[in-house]
């Protein structure tokens, strides 16, 4: 959606057409390696043809988008704000290419539009690189070069706390006095200002939102699995057995498991999500949340923004260093990044020092190393809506055992996502995001 909303302003932007063609008429799209493998599952289609009339992540709002993607293929044309009527016909100009993937990453895409004559008009290649980031090639390029980005905002403006490691953080830390939400604040102040807060509170609530909404939502989930929403029924269960004697001590994992899978039925219901880090392991972070909020001693609005705040720094650190995509790293980058976030920020809110968050994070991913991304049909439903809600477990339990101890560990952090990324090279293709391995093709026959 990203990618093709990039597009469109290009066009609007009156990019240097290629030579010899006319005003744009009709749009393409040519999804690669995991964007055509999981496509169909991860709805990529969807968002493309959404991106193309114009729409974005941040102000979407499903039900008008599902009755806005009917009409497109319905019709075959788009009218984004802007530009000419185009033609899009999903059932030619959306192309899922199962040959080789585009040489930069395993997810690439190449958009492109054309005159009423057929000729070329304008054409890019997109490369989503995960957390919701999109890259052009050239972009990808530089950054992998080194070269900076003068167009970067963050090139252009000078940061206090300008940490690259886990290492670096920590020793910040001890010269400054300050914690990693407070040096995260600081550097997030160079570029929010005095909005910082309303935007970190925007994120909460969208958390919150998705939470509820998925804990209202019953049926069965769009894909052909005939999976069954279970966050509701499950919740219910919950709220009658509060109160009572008899409920078992290990029921907090319940809470916490619902609350994560609430966010990701959502997510494979096409809803609206928070990439934290990715749209796949995005019920992590807002059920650890949601757990300190709703059952932790002493929680806090200010305590929440924290727990974001550090779980940013760390989700950063890991994207930095190696990669938060499941069709590069696998599982291990998506649902292991946000429980090592998720982990240090709830430790740090219950009043870890700096030392102790970086010992649970890395504890969380330490213990997700090696999950490979093998989700049935490419949809973004089995194992992983189950596997959100176990990574949210093991952040509270990273959070608790780091707690326990003094800070003090035997595998740094960064060695930690090491091992990921050099584990996520090793690991075959078929397990990273292809639908080829694993579970994906280890379904029973009924």
């Amino acid at each position: 959606m990203v990618a093709a909303a990039r597009f469109l302003s290009d066009l609007r932007g009156g990019v240097e057409k290629i030579p010899g063609s006319d005003t744009p008429h009709r749009l393409g799209a040519r999804l690669y390696g995991s964007l055509a493998w999981t496509g169909k599952g991860h709805a990529t289609d969807r968002a493309v043809i959404l991106g193309f009339c114009g729409l974005v992540p941040e102000t979407l709002d499903p039900d008008a988008a599902e009755a806005l993607e009917a009409e497109v293929r319905s019709n075959a044309k788009v009218v984004p704000e802007g530009l000419p009527e185009l033609v899009f016909d999903t059932e030619n100009d959306l192309v899922f290419d199962f040959g080789p993937p585009l040489p930069l990453h395993a997810n690439g895409m190449v958009l492109q539009a054309w005159d009423a004559a057929g000729n070329m008009y304008h054409q890019q290649t997109y490369y989503s690189v995960g957390g919701g980031f999109v890259l052009t090639a050239a972009e990808l390029e530089a950054q992998r070069s080194g070269a900076p980005d003068l167009h970067d905002e963050k090139v252009q403006h000078h940061f206090p706390y300008p940490f690259g490691t886990a290492a670096e953080m920590l020793e910040m830390g001890r010269t400054s006095g300050l914690s990693i939400a407070q040096m995260k604040r600081a550097n997030e102040r160079v570029l929010h200002g005095g909005a910082l807060d309303d935007r970190i509170d925007r994120i909460l609530d969208t958390m919150d939102d998705c939470v509820a909404r998925g804990l209202e939502q019953e049926g069965i989930l769009p894909g052909g699995l005939k999976v069954r929403r279970r966050a509701k029924a499950i919740h219910d269960q919950l709220q009658a057995e509060k109160g009572m004697n008899l409920a078992q001590p290990h029921q907090a994992n319940d809470w916490m498991s619902v609350y994560a899978m609430a966010v990701n039925e959502e997510n494979a219901a096409g809803g609206r999500v928070v990439t934290s880090p990715t749209n796949g392991a995005a019920g992590v972070v807002p059920a650890v949340l949601r757990y300190y909020r709703d059952h932790c001693v002493g929680a806090t609005r200010q305590g929440c923004r924290d727990l974001l705040l550090t779980a940013a720094a760390i989700g950063g650190l890991i994207k930095h260093n190696a990669s938060i995509s499941g069709a590069e790293a696998g599982c291990q980058a998506e649902v292991g990044s946000a429980a090592a976030m998720a982990a240090a920020g709830l430790c740090a809110v219950l009043g870890g020092n700096n030392e102790q968050v970086e010992n649970a994070a890395e504890i969380a991913l330490e213990h997700h190393l090696g999950m490979t991304c093998d989700p049935a049909a490419g949809l973004v439903q089995v194992p992983c809506i189950e596997r959100n809600a176990l990574g949210a477990i093991k952040a509270v339990s990273a959070a608790s055992l780091a707690l326990r101890g003094d800070g003090e560990h035997f595998m740094p952090l960064d060695n930690c996502i090491r091992v990921m990324f050099e584990t996520g090279q090793d690991m075959n293709e078929k397990y990273k995001e292809t639908s080829t391995g694993g579970i994906a093709v280890n379904l029973p026959e009924c």
